[in-house]
């Protein structure tokens, strides 16, 4: 095993691995209860879809750990999910069914870049001062997805606010914060995985005494709306969803054509550049880039994530991709495949035992809370890749203050780093620097830009 992983090669142990490992999965447990509550709303069996939400991370992650041997996870991505269900769907009027098809497709044409020379070459094609602002706005990404996920920050109005912070979960973040803080500054190892575990504790002690202080039960959430909890033991309603494709209702007419482009290049585009930028992102800070600012076996990694794309949508869920959430793994020592090992086997126990942990007897709000205190931590420890950009040289800092800033503010990470090459490519050609630029970074721009030009049509 050790000689596989390459454990003590990269300067790492199984306990580091195992912790990163929990870590991880811990930091993305939610989305086992966010997806099918996402998806439902097409029509689609919620509990087929939290089965399927678990399989699909199950193997996505075994892929990425078999063939690329990085920390790093994979699920049916947050956002993804989301323009599959309110995008493709309900703006576009395609069925659920057209929906899986159209991510199928999609994973199909991302394997088929990914099995090419171009799959090493795009990631190499990136300036470095680039690799190191997408790492600085992935902090930040993560970061808002633990204030918002957690209720912490509320968007009320459109406008943010801070939540409740000095009742139910809220507190418990708060409390659980600082926990984490104390013990990260005090470098005691672990830390953020500790952390986890002294929220949850503190977040069920009332729960023993009879109370539901922290809100760790609660069945609704701030506007009042039910807030589920799903018995995923019934396997058997993966049949509900899965390999539910209908091909023939993707070309009816012009106007259904033009969807469909649309749909399978924005799929292919956000799930492409969600993974690229994570990879990136988070290797560059955890110091796992080689001399030419490339990730070992990051390739690899993006075949594993097409594979699990395509098997998703078999198996009844929206696109997978890596997840960011795996910076709270490698933050906590992960090296190697070995610790993305440990979140697959939870992650296919899952499926299995509904006590496991606790976390699936509880709600999602729960996970939320004692979840996010690492991820802010994790968001601190991103953003010293900032310090590597040149900020007295605007034709760098412009660019990577763009990817930074977009990523939290527009909610995505491939818009991040689509305004990014975009601003990046323009700025060097009036510059009159234009051999300077890849040409991957060209065409890479062009596809940003065509994908941006058909989403309005």
């Amino acid at each position: 095993m050790d000689k596989f992983f390459k454990i003590k090669e990269r300067g790492s142990s199984y306990r580091k691995e195992i912790i990163g490992g929990f870590t991880t999965f811990f930091a993305m447990a939610y989305i086992i209860f966010v997806n099918p509550s996402m998806l439902q709303a097409t029509g689609m069996d919620a509990v087929g879809v939290a089965v399927a939400t678990c399989l699909s991370a199950c193997l996505g992650t075994l892929l990425t750990a078999l063939l690329g041997n990085v920390p790093f996870a994979q699920a049916p991505g947050m956002g993804l999910n989301a323009f599959f269900t309110y995008t493709v769907c309900f703006g576009m009027g395609f069925t659920w069914q057209q929906a899986l098809t159209i991510v199928l497709i999609s994973g199909i044409l991302f394997l088929l870049i990914s099995l090419s020379p171009l799959r090493s070459k795009v990631i190499a094609s990136i300036p470095m001062s680039l690799k190191s602002a997408i790492s600085a706005g992935i902090g930040l990404f993560v970061t808002l997805i633990a204030l918002l996920n957690s209720g912490v920050v509320v968007l009320g109005s459109g406008v943010p606010d801070f939540g409740a912070i000095t009742k139910g979960s809220c507190l418990l973040v708060m409390i659980g914060l600082i926990i984490t803080i104390i013990l990260m500054v005090c470098k005691v190892k672990g830390a953020l995985f500790l952390g986890i575990l002294a929220t949850a504790a503190v977040g069920l002690i009332p729960t023993l005494l009879g109370s539901d202080f922290f809100g760790v039960f609660t069945t609704v959430d701030a506007s009042g709306a039910e807030v589920a909890v799903y018995d995923i033991t019934k396997i058997a309603n993966i049949s509900k969803v899965a390999f539910k494709f209908d091909f023939a209702g993707l070309f009816t007419s012009g106007t259904v054509i033009l969807s469909f482009i649309t749909a399978v290049v924005s799929f292919f585009i956000c799930d492409m550049f969600d993974t690229i930028g994570t990879l990136i992102g988070t290797a560059g800070k955890a110091g796992m880039l080689d001399q030419n600012g490339n990730l070992p076996g990051g390739d690899r990694a993006l075949i594993a994530d097409a594979i699990a794309t395509c098997a998703g949508s078999c198996m009844g869920t929206s696109t997978v991709t890596t997840f960011v959430e795996s910076s709270a793994g490698i933050s906590a020592g992960a090296k190697t495949g070995f610790s993305s090992l440990i979140v697959s086997a939870l992650f296919g126990l899952s499926v299995l035992i509904t006590p496991i942990f606790g976390i699936l007897s509880l709600n999602a709000w729960f996970i939320y809370a004692i979840t996010a205190p690492a991820l802010i931590i994790v968001g601190v420890l991103m953003m010293g890749s900032a310090a590597k950009v040149k900020w007295d040289d605007l034709e760098e800092a412009i660019p990577c203050f763009l990817t930074i800033a977009l990523m939290p503010f527009a909610y995505s990470i491939s818009d991040g780093i689509g305004f990014g090459f975009i601003s990046y490519t323009i700025i060097k050609v009036c510059r009159g620097k234009a051999k300077q630029v890849p040409i991957l970074m060209y065409i890479l721009s062009a596809l940003f830009i065509a994908m941006y030009i058909l989403s309005n049509l």
